[in-house]
């Protein structure tokens, strides 16, 4: 359900004939970060969100090509992290609603506030 500070973008793929999109919430605003980050893409770790992978995947359903790159990373959680780069050519048609990214996620050990805002 869209609120009523809700992100929305409603955007044409592929150029004057191409399919016209709505996405809303943090889809829309993982569009808007993927559009400005451009082709170095962007991480989870450097863009900070609570599920990017749905983000993504919900764009994809959308018809939207986000390629994801897997990228090693060092540490005492050694592993791999996704870099996602948008490769669908977006015009933006129409963009109404908040743009604020979502909150930063809570450190480890913090205390956590329930239904407090900032």
């Amino acid at each position: 359900m869209r609120g009523p500070q809700s992100l929305l973008i409603r955007a044409r793929l592929g150029g004057e004939d191409g399919k016209v999109i709505t996405v809303n919430g943090r889809a829309a605003w993982a569009l808007d970060q993927l559009m400005k980050a451009g082709d170095r893409g962007l991480t989870p770790v450097s863009n900070p969100a609570p599920r990017w992978s749905h983000y993504v995947w919900l764009l994809r359903a959308e018809g939207v090509a986000v390629e994801t790159v897997d990228e090693p990373h060092a540490g005492a959680f050694a592993g791999t992290h996704a870099r996602y780069i948008l490769r669908s050519p977006i015009e933006v048609l129409e963009r109404t609603g908040a743009t604020a990214p979502p909150p930063p996620p809570v450190a480890a050990g913090a205390p956590l506030e329930y239904g407090r805002r900032p």
